[in-house]
């Protein structure tokens, strides 16, 4: 099954949706994957290929979400059930060989963050998985810096994706001593 399918079973908050909200996660991720950084860049991204995926996505709309649109969706979209359509197309998209490099790394989301002129923000992150080997991202896991903290996060993320013989490079957040619980199948040297 192709990327769609997956996005479709993410819950739609808008009572009223110009578009499905598919259409929109779909080119965030194109986006992104073209090296959009902000809303703006989307929104250059959207317009510049409009035509053309308005007919690959074979939709009924003269034009795609505006600037707005997907600034509203994406300060409002449950990250927790995006990752987990993310998750499942990538688990059934993607094998993991034996001797897989896999990078991982928490990203906030900027449009996420709560209290910004307090010193202790609460803000959403993905912290994500990444296959040096196949250039793709195997895995996300999100996050809230206020409810769990990246080492947790990393952990959970890999304990989900049931690896084996899979090596690992994390930046020095990881470098604490007590990084991972006894419970868990993954293991780590530095």
């Amino acid at each position: 099954m192709n990327l769609i399918h997956y996005l479709q079973q993410v819950p739609d908050f808008r009572t009223q949706p110009r578009y499905p909200l598919w259409v929109v996660l779909l080119l965030v991720i194109m986006g992104v994957m073209s090296e959009c950084q902000g809303y703006r860049a989307l929104e250059d991204f959207v317009i510049r290929h409009q035509a053309v995926l308005l007919e690959l996505m074979g939709l009924p709309q003269e034009r795609l979400p505006s600037y707005s649109t997907l600034r509203r969706i994406m300060i409002r979209i449950d990250f927790r059930a995006f990752a987990c359509a993310f998750n499942a197309w990538a688990k059934d998209t993607f094998t993991l060989g034996e001797n897989e490099h896999l990078s991982t790394d928490g990203k906030s989301i900027k449009a996420s963050v709560k209290d910004y002129d307090q010193s202790c923000q609460d803000f959403a992150s993905l912290v994500s998985a990444f296959s040096t080997k196949q250039g793709v991202v195997v895995g996300l896991k999100p996050m809230h810096n206020g409810q769990q903290s990246e080492i947790v996060t990393v952990q959970t993320l890999l304990d989900v994706l049931e690896l084996h013989n899979v090596c690992f490079t994390m930046d020095a957040l990881h470098t604490q001593k007590k990084r991972l619980s006894k419970s868990s199948a993954v293991t780590m040297t530095m």
